[in-house]
């Protein structure tokens, strides 16, 4: 699932390519992935129009703000991606006009396609068809992720902050760092990258942190996630960039599904297990219970 570093990726790249663009139609074969409204009839009647002010990141939800007070959302989910290009329907599927990375199989599974005023068009590509896709009244919308974590990118998320948060949580370190009403945007990659750089095993328990350790996992944090935004993101997976292009932190990738290799630190070897159903990965001598 694209965490933070892919969203924000997606973000900075579609502020630059549809910024004051205009939706003028929308096409889909699934259309089960427009939640609300949930016709999707009527979903194309009220986008249709409307102008995008702005693009934005909460957590993991990629926010299009629009003229008339109207906010498009996408959560990527599993294997979601947006691209921005130019497709031709052919033989009912949609093929790139350009040749280049579009022509990737993982960016070919396209269920919905803006069309912009400028003929531009923004597609979902999604293996698994797990995306979601809202429009809300913006008023409405600030309430409904009210519930989210704060960002932890943001110059406010202090230590202390972090520190805030996480007092009375109870629960593994691993499962609270990819609660998304703790912090907003952690998934399973950066939360092994995470706690490898702090040095702590997942499966310790929060209140049995120390400060020093609660000081590790910050500054850890900070450092990984930004290093993973200025590569580009993870794209180990589904993820490409709206030109159909892989993100680079693979190259600094150190314990996510690397279990059996050595450890680039140490040397021992990379473990993976289980914690309520999903993967964590840590070195066995580096990162000691």
């Amino acid at each position: 699932m694209p965490e933070l570093p892919e969203v924000e990726t997606t973000v900075k790249d579609l502020n630059k390519k549809v910024l004051g663009r205009t939706f003028i139609d929308i096409w889909s074969d699934f259309k089960k992935q427009v939640k609300k409204p949930k016709n999707f009839e009527q979903f194309k009647k009220e986008i249709k129009g409307r102008k995008i002010e702005k693009v934005r990141r909460k957590g993991k939800n990629i926010l299009f703000d629009l003229s008339d007070s109207k906010t498009l959302l996408i959560h990527q989910k599993l294997t979601g991606h947006l691209l921005v290009g130019y497709w031709i329907l052919d033989n009912g599927y949609w093929r790139p006009k350009v040749k280049g990375p579009l022509e990737e199989k993982i960016n070919t599974f396209i269920h919905l396609l803006f069309t912009f005023d400028n003929g531009q068009m923004l597609a979902l590509s999604d293996l698994r068809k797990f995306a979601k896709i809202e429009l809300w009244d913006r008023k409405n919308l600030k309430k409904e992720l009210s519930s989210l974590g704060p960002e932890p990118l943001v110059k406010d998320f202090t230590f202390q902050k972090f520190k805030d948060v996480l007092t009375g949580k109870k629960g593994k370190i691993k499962q609270i760092l990819m609660n998304q009403e703790v912090i907003a945007g952690i998934g399973n990659i950066y939360s092994d990258e995470i706690l490898f750089e702090a040095r702590i095993h997942p499966l310790k328990e929060v209140p049995n942190l120390n400060k020093d350790e609660f000081k590790e996992i910050f500054r850890a944090i900070k450092k990984i996630l930004k290093k993973a935004v200025k590569l580009r993101g993870e794209s180990i997976s589904d993820f490409r960039d709206i030109g159909g292009r892989r993100g680079f932190f693979d190259e600094y990738r150190k314990v996510y599904r690397k279990e059996g290799q050595k450890c680039s630190r140490c040397g021992a070897i990379i473990k993976k297990i289980k914690i309520a159903g999903r993967s964590a990965h840590f070195c066995s001598k580096c990162q000691k219970l």
